[in-house]
């Protein structure tokens, strides 16, 4: 059978991801380097401001146990999904068509078109380190591949071509169609964002196909739009093993514009109306599928918490400040309740674009756990 049911691996996999979190807190060479950013600042410690926890079921009773944080993590989908729209089943293995190789420093660069959704073919890249494998592998989404191949003048959004300079397969595509802003949703009715996350569980599906890559260790990388599409991608799809979003904003804020989830290529979709590009107002009120779940009184931590016990790092700039732990403690809580500790970092810098620094703590973080540094 060729494609594969979303509703049955969710439980499946998630109960996999539990047993093999046992290892609770965190050790290593990489770990040293990074472990100081796995904890709030003193004046966010313990707070939890005006979210509503994850760890609450929709009837207000709370959880308790493992067994109970599975019963409402499918709760938390349920809701979630119910909104955005359901994905079709899961490719089981994309088809990968290989247009060429070229050779590249210790790597070979494989230019590819790579089945995104059904009937849909998508330009990107994959990167081959050179050695023997199975090697960890990372999917890494952006508004167009060559930017996170190292092709390009921007290069402190060449993730791909620095995970690979360190021993990592990994996938490069770019926004599905070629226009973030009008996506090609190859047909199916769902949310923008939903749909890129459904895009992210099919490059998991390609990279774990490939002979060279340990489908156990496979994570996911992305800056500000493409920081949204991971952090869709690894919260939806339990398969990935780690994931990390940079400056996507990782709560609703209707302040900042680039904070924009209310825009119709994410979550603001809404046949029925035709808004326009921008903040929210009066004029220009939420719309879609946006408009439902901020209302609902939900928030992005809940999606968040779906991570756990699986390790999450927010690469933070001007959108995600350090004020953000205040929404990320309560996945630090569901991973507490699940006996980990460790699993949920943030690093900050003062502006949107990635810098040297924040980079290098993102491949110290894959390198200790998707290879065990």
């Amino acid at each position: 059978m060729r494609r594969a049911g979303f509703c049955v691996l969710v439980v499946t996999v998630v109960l996999v991801s539990l047993g093999a979190a046992g290892r609770g807190k965190e050790s290593g060479e990489a770990w040293e380097k990074i472990s100081l950013y796995f904890a709030p600042p003193a004046q966010y410690a313990g707070k939890f401001g005006n979210y509503r926890s994850p760890l609450l079921f929709d009837d207000g009773t709370r959880v308790q146990s493992r067994e109970d944080w599975q019963r409402r993590r499918a709760e938390i989908l349920a809701d979630w999904n119910g909104v955005m729209g359901a994905w079709p089943a899961v490719i089981e293995r994309p088809r990968i068509e290989s247009l060429g190789d070229v050779r590249r420093e210790s790597f070979t660069q494989r230019s590819v078109r790579v089945e995104t959704a059904p009937g849909q073919m998508t330009k990107g890249y994959l990167l081959i380190p050179d050695g023997d494998g199975p090697f960890p592998a990372v999917f890494v989404p952006f508004y167009e591949a060559e930017t996170s191949t190292g092709q390009n003048a921007n290069k402190l959004r060449d993730f791909a071509y620095q995970l690979t300079k360190r021993g990592f397969v990994t996938l490069s595509i770019g926004s599905p169609g070629g226009d973030a802003r009008k996506p090609d949703a190859a047909g199916i009715k769902i949310q923008p964002l939903s749909f890129l996350g459904y895009v992210a569980a099919n490059g998991y599906q390609a990279l774990a196909s490939l002979p060279q890559v340990d489908g156990k260790r496979v994570g996911i990388v992305g800056h500000s739009y493409g920081g949204k599409w991971a952090m869709f991608g690894a919260c939806l799809w339990e398969k990935y093993a780690a994931g990390v979003w940079s400056d996507p904003g990782v709560a609703w804020d209707e302040a900042r514009g680039n904070v924009n989830y209310w825009e119709p290529w994410y979550l603001g979709s809404d046949a029925r109306v035709t808004r326009k590009p921008g903040l929210i107002t009066a004029e220009n009120p939420r719309t879609g599928a946006y408009k439902v779940l901020v209302e609902g009184g939900h928030d992005l931590h809940e999606l968040q918490a779906l991570m756990a016990p699986r390790p999450m790092l927010v690469s933070g700039g001007a959108e995600d400040g350090p004020g953000r732990w205040v929404a990320l403690n309560h996945v630090v809580e569901v991973n507490r309740l699940l006996g980990v500790e460790g699993r949920v970092g943030m690093t900050n810098r003062e502006k949107h674009d990635p810098t040297a620094e924040s980079n290098e703590v993102i491949y110290l973080f894959f390198e200790h756990f998707l290879m065990g540094n």
